[in-house]
């Protein structure tokens, strides 16, 4: 896995290896507001999963997936933790959690 030093090294260089898509995340789906396109935990996985803690500001406190839908579609999910995370369904929270080493 390549490492990145910021949220925006992560998203860019994603999307520079064909992760287009930007998804929002709802409370049982994610789905991406320029197109149709939403996915339930069970149609999609994650590729990749980068972690950033704000040493000095609690607010660049993120993770960015790499989200690959079960049809081949590839996009970007960027979500908060701790106190800026979304509140999403038990489903979301066990498909979006963070295994140790990663």
């Amino acid at each position: 896995m390549i490492a990145y030093d910021t949220v925006a090294e992560a998203v860019n260089g994603l999307k520079q290896r064909g992760y287009t898509i930007d998804f929002n995340l709802e409370t049982d789906r994610i789905h991406c507001p320029a197109t149709p396109l939403s996915l339930k935990p069970s149609e999609f996985e994650i590729a990749e999963v980068y972690r950033f803690e704000g040493d000095s500001d609690p607010a660049d406190e993120a993770i960015v997936y790499a989200i690959e839908s079960r049809h081949g579609q590839k996009g970007i999910l960027v979500n908060g933790f701790g106190i800026s995370a979304d509140h999403v369904g038990e489903e979301m929270v066990k498909k979006l959690a963070v295994r140790h080493g990663q």
